[in-house]
């Protein structure tokens, strides 16, 4: 039986430097920076590096998204008024990815759309805040607050929200959740128990005891000497010094060759390739051997040779270890073509945005193939590996046909997309 081809025919995004697909094409280019030094408010104690994102205020930015139909308008505001920020921050690049895949006007019935979010214990920081209102006053608990605290919250509600009745789930895989997200989106395609699939990478955003912990586990990067918190995240250079934790939630729209061509809808890009694999491993130390299987491994899938990639969008979290698997693992895979493709990391930009980073990137994979450029890292000074084509301080036009795209999470876990013009 031959496979289905998977294209990508719409996308949504809100980060901190950006509220749509527009503003994120812009920012990318211009490489702006959304890391700053926070505190107060923040959980925990000290300043610290953080891209954060705004509080949405869902009613305003719905009123402003042109072509959207009043009666979808409406079910999302009665949805955000009732749901916490991790769930609101979801609704508006699922509505952007849903429009833009031109689904409210071709319509495919509700039970071949599926919805697959990534992201777990996405409900930290809601259920610091609603701890603080038990110790208070117990009876003062929000009465939604059993369906809130769980994960599939997002299933349920983007679910209503869209009228989306086919499959359903939550994918787990720590900061591989997004990519793992794709990856299952894309079998339920393949296997034909969908023809379209939303996919949702989820803003998980931080309480006290996860930034306690990281900090603990020596994974955070310090704010920056200036105060301003910009470059803190600096992917690949010498002067890593850990990861910047960022908040965002991005969609993509999966769809068959077939259903694309029954309604009309155009290509963005085309999922040439997958991988997933597990390093068997429970701890937070990457392998680069496991990472190059991964990478390897959706190669083969999309039928492509390692010269054939023109651009590679890398985890990179701006670790010293993380960095310098990932740079070995390029090396197995890339061989003489070390040099060929460009490398970036969209990181250093938006931060590590956790459960949604693996979507939030493939959209910035797609968003680049499309518009011919790749977005420049401003914060590398000094490469720990000359022997890599990176981007510089500036953007760069390119003309790009097949990209990567790399995800890997605490516990072993590895993803790679292969991306490829539409």
């Amino acid at each position: 039986m031959t496979t289905p081809a998977v294209l990508v025919t719409g996308v949504g995004v809100r980060c901190s430097t950006a509220s749509d697909v527009a503003g994120f094409t812009a920012a990318l280019r211009a490489g702006t920076c959304g890391i700053r030094t926070v505190g107060g408010d923040t959980p925990g104690p000290g300043p610290r590096a953080l891209a954060p994102l705004d509080d949405v205020d869902l009613d305003t930015e719905l009123a402003a998204v042109s072509g959207l139909p009043e009666t979808l308008r409406r079910s999302a505001s009665r949805a955000a008024r009732r749901s916490p920020q991790p769930v609101r921050s979801a609704l508006l690049p699922a509505v952007e990815a849903w429009l833009d895949a031109g689904l409210h006007t071709a319509a495919v019935p509700g039970d071949r759309v599926a919805l697959v979010v990534g992201g777990t214990n996405l409900s930290a920081r809601y259920v610091f805040e609603q701890h603080r209102v038990h110790d208070r006053r117990p009876a003062h608990l929000a009465a939604r607050y059993a369906l809130h605290v769980q994960d599939t919250d997002h299933v349920g509600t983007l679910s209503q929200v869209l009228g989306v009745t086919g499959e359903g789930c939550v994918v787990g895989a720590s900061s591989a959740s997004g990519g793992a997200a794709v990856v299952q989106a894309a079998r339920l395609i393949e296997c034909g128990a969908a023809d379209v699939a939303l996919v949702v990478g989820a803003l998980a955003r931080l309480g006290p005891l996860e930034w306690q912990g990281l900090s603990a586990l020596g994974a955070l990067a310090a704010p920056v000497a200036d105060g301003t918190g910009e470059w803190a995240c600096r992917p690949f250079d010498v002067d890593r010094r850990g990861f910047v934790p960022g908040e965002g939630a991005a969609c993509l729209v999966l769809e068959s060759a077939a259903s694309a061509r029954a309604r009309g809808a155009g290509a963005l890009a085309r999922l040439a390739g997958y991988a997933q694999r597990l390093d068997a491993n429970s701890l937070s130390d990457p392998s680069a051997e496991g990472e190059a299987r991964t990478m390897n491994a959706a190669l083969r899938v999309a039928g492509l040779a390692a010269g054939d990639l023109d651009y590679v969008n890398a985890h990179a979290t701006g670790t010293p270890a993380g960095d310098a698997a990932e740079l070995a693992a390029l090396r197995q895979v890339l061989g003489d073509e070390s040099g060929r493709p460009w490398l970036n990391a969209t990181k250093a930009l938006v931060g590590h945005c956790l459960s949604a980073a693996g979507v939030l990137e493939a959209v910035a994979t797609v968003v680049q193939l499309r518009a011919g450029f790749v977005h420049p890292n401003p914060a590398l000074r000094q490469p720990v590996d000359e022997a890599f084509r990176y981007a510089g301080r500036t953007a760069r036009p390119a003309r790009l046909e097949h990209a990567m795209t790399t995800s890997f999470g605490f516990g072993g876990f590895n993803t790679a997309l292969v991306l490829s013009r539409g």
